[in-house]
């Protein structure tokens, strides 16, 4: 927020200088981004008047005018403005003046010759003198401005404009009135409040006003103004504070909002009343209607945006912007002027939605004092008697008390304050800070019972006062005190172990991703799946493509692939960890930490020895690179997946020890079609039960002096047998000293009978403390075979 120092001061004025007025604002949590003046150095600038204007003899755009500048003698200026005439006050860079620099380089005026036409100086425009040109021409100077006046002294230019970063939490600063009363708390001083009053209704008409959901809009206020005298301009002093303040002026009565708005906080706004159809109704939007803005933007409303409607549609978007149906021009002599207050959560996201910021929308967003409106409301209508006249009429209150912002009382113990800030106060010196900083504050010995203000909407608990209290009394006065801890001597391996699990997957080739939490929910409507769960619409989203919560995080990570296969790449391997979400509301959410994989193109980097692309087995190998390599393999087991975004005979679960891990294989070809992508492999898992094997796994072992058996058998079983359940019942009957077991030949052919297949399976035994006889050998491969005929009618093959 810009605000003029000068401005300031009219409020409260403590002996400081500005660069310590601009320290004191940093360390109260105000911090000031930047200190100038109003406009860059320049000298020998005057005030003058144009006193003859003629036609240049040899120029058709010029003029040769001459210039009372308070001297005996006029200047002779010639001058191609379009505005100059006479009777004109301007600026007058006089010979010898300094301009501000033009691409850094110094502009000094000196008599010169314009086509043949002595000219003794230069009449100035706004950017000449390095203010902001609102007209195509010179400046023009009021006409009661004293000729001959140094334009910087008269401009007020040297005024230092204070650029000061408002924390979206401090809402109430958001005004001359709210930085003011800060620097009055710090420095001791009491404010310099300017006279409000309210002036005396002068006829009876008062504005129809209808508010429909009085818990988004509580209070509203509205008063009618007729007959202004629409030749009343404003007055020098509110166009030199929103000229400080960044704020262009406009017509009269837009500026006279924008004053009161700066200077107490409130937002108002000045509707024509001759273009108010009806009553004056604050509800909410029907979807579809639409409203044509200030800006001349058209929006079409979703219907959650609270809107001020007439009997013909929309006048304006509550708390944001008005309608350009309802604005009031040049000509308007009648207005109704509003002042309300708007619920937080009915104004927030509203104007991002549509692509606007106002001062409106970042005040109310923030929070308003909900005490304000009338004393806003009362400022505005003084201001536009006093200057415009006008028949001033009743004001029209609509509000509900109940629904307004709550002020509970907060009780601090004194002893948190020692416990937060590590120092001990007074107890009369904190009730003093508080009481300052307008927080009603008693106190019974043990406990502050404080009653925070309405302008304060981010007072709601004991930490909020302790910090109130740091901040006035001085972080600087605050000595340097370490902490008390006690040592704990636990040690949380999470963060290692899942940077071990990173590692795993970058020495296979993949490359780490990181993206937002959210997805596009056309992106997430491809894998509507039961078993994933519902999916979690945002009600802020920061765009319409990151609108709900990922439920996988290949909603995320399957864009990343498309945009670098666009861009050429065809071999993408990548990883990401991070939360998925499921759950249809916030109270239902299921978040799970979780970690994922996505690999398309060829199986390795392109040489001449392996061009082929990757398949179900390569990623089956880069998914058992996760697990322990000290795992007992015998844990390990698949089973199909039977998740509608997988292919459904290329997929599987991932299980170990009976717990299931995740998923992965192939995504479904027209999830990849839709998505206008080749063969993609996927996968994700729960990192937290990977995380677990590893703590339980990390035993090394010698590896045995004895020498290892290795023995291989094939069984003729039915088409319909899986491996994995052989596999399983070959552990349990071979004993102890299998310590290996994997299937290496599948084979269904011509020479077997129909509906048979065989399978050929590799076992290695071994025992650490001895060599193993052939005997023992023998009766294990005997158990196996008689087992798996026993359980799955298996015929053991010769060859």
């Amino acid at each position: 927020m810009k605000i003029s120092e000068n401005w300031l001061r009219q409020w409260v004025n403590p002996a400081n200088t500005s660069d310590e007025l601009g320290d004191q604002l940093t360390m109260a949590g105000l911090e000031l981004d930047d200190a100038q003046t109003l406009a860059p150095a320049f000298s020998g600038v005057v005030v003058g008047e144009v006193i003859t204007c003629e036609p240049h003899p040899d120029a058709d755009r010029l003029r040769v005018t001459t210039v009372n500048v308070g001297d005996s003698t006029p200047l002779q200026i010639v001058c191609g403005a379009p505005n100059v005439r006479v009777g004109l006050k301007v600026a007058v860079a006089t010979v010898g003046a300094v301009l501000p620099p033009i691409d850094g380089k110094e502009f000094k005026i000196k008599k010169g010759k314009l086509r043949g036409v002595e000219s003794q100086g230069m009449l100035c425009g706004a950017s000449e003198i390095g203010l902001e040109d609102e007209i195509d021409g010179l400046l023009e100077l009021p006409a009661d401005a004293p000729i001959g006046v140094n334009v910087r002294d008269y401009l007020g230019l040297d005024a230092m404009i204070f650029d000061i970063s408002i924390t979206p939490n401090r809402g109430d600063c958001f005004s001359a009135l709210g930085l003011a009363r800060e620097i009055g708390v710090i420095n001791r001083l009491p404010l310099n409040r300017p006279e409000i009053r309210q002036t005396t209704p002068s006829i009876s008409t008062a504005p129809s006003v209808k508010v429909i959901d009085d818990e988004a809009c509580p209070r509203y206020l509205a008063q009618f103004i007729g007959n202004i005298d629409r030749t009343a301009q404003s007055p020098k002093w509110l166009s030199e504070h929103l000229m400080a303040s960044g704020v262009r002026t406009h017509n009269f009565l837009v500026d006279v909002t924008n004053f009161v708005l700066l200077e107490l906080g409130q937002p108002l706004h000045a509707f024509d009343a001759d273009k108010i159809v009806g009553d004056i109704v604050v509800r909410f939007a029907t979807q579809g209607e639409q409203v044509e803005l200030l800006n001349e933007q058209t929006i079409t409303l979703s219907g959650d945006e609270l809107v001020i409607a007439d009997d013909v549609g929309v006048l304006a978007l509550a708390g944001i912007m008005g309608g350009l149906r309802s604005a009031v021009t040049d000509d308007t002599k009648n207005i109704v002027l509003e002042s309300a207050h708007f619920n937080q959560l009915a104004i927030a996201g509203r104007a991002r939605r549509f692509g606007l910021h106002t001062d409106a929308s970042q005040r109310f967003e923030r929070g308003v004092d909900f005490e304000l409106p009338l004393t806003a409301l009362n400022r505005a209508t003084t201001l536009i008697h006093d200057i415009a006249g006008g028949q001033v009429g009743q004001v029209t209150t609509v509000e509900n008390t109940d629904k307004l912002p709550k002020r509970e009382k907060i009780v601090l113990p004194a002893v948190k304050i020692e416990q937060l800030l590590g120092i001990s106060l007074p107890s009369d010196e904190v009730v003093d800070i508080l009481n300052r900083l307008e927080i009603a504050t008693t106190f019974d010995g043990q406990n502050f019972t404080c009653q925070p203000p309405s302008h304060r909407f981010d007072m709601n608990i004991a930490e909020d006062l302790v910090e109130e209290v740091a901040r006035i009394y001085g972080y600087d006065n605050i000595t340097t005190r370490l902490p008390d801890f006690a040592l704990d001597m636990s040690y949380d391996d999470t963060a290692d172990l899942t940077h071990k699990l990173k590692l795993a997957l970058a020495h296979s080739g993949y490359f780490e991703a990181v993206s937002f939490s959210f997805s596009d929910a056309k992106i997430e409507s491809l894998f509507d799946d039961e078993k994933l769960g519902a999916v979690l619409p945002l009600a802020n989203p920061i765009s319409s493509e990151l609108a709900v919560m990922r439920r996988t995080l290949l909603s995320s990570l399957l864009p990343v692939v498309s945009h670098n296969l666009k861009r050429q790449q065809s071999r993408v391997r990548l990883f990401e960890t991070g939360l998925s979400f499921v759950g249809q509301d916030i109270k239902n959410l299921v978040q799970t930490p979780s970690l994922a994989m996505v690999a398309t193109g060829l199986v390795a980097d392109e040489g001449i020895y392996d061009k082929r692309a990757m398949d179900f087995f390569d990623l089956k190998r880069d998914v058992e690179s996760l697990l322990p390599q000290s795992l007992n393999k015998a844990q390990i087991a698949y089973e199909r997946a039977d998740l509608a975004f997988l292919h459904p005979g290329q997929s599987a679960y991932l299980t170990v020890g009976g717990v299931r891990l995740g998923w992965f294989g192939q995504l479904h070809p027209s999830i990849a079609k839709a998505l206008d992508l080749p063969v993609v492999w996927v996968a994700q898992f729960a990192i937290e039960t990977l995380i677990a094997l590893h703590r339980t796994n990390h035993a090394i072992t010698a590896p045995s002096k004895f020498p290892s058996v290795r023995r291989d058998l094939a069984f003729l079983v039915d088409k319909s047998v899986q491996w994995q359940d052989l596999m399983g019942d070959i552990r349990k009957a071979a004993g102890e000293y299998l310590t290996d077991l994997w299937l290496f030949d599948v084979y269904q052919g011509e020479r077997l009978p129909e509906g048979k297949k065989s399978l050929a399976f590799a076992m290695l035994f071994q025992n650490s403390e001895a060599t193993l006889e052939d005997e023992l050998i023998k009766s294990a491969m005997d158990k196996v075979a008689k087992t798996l005929a026993d359980r799955h009618h298996a015929q053991l093959r010769d060859s």
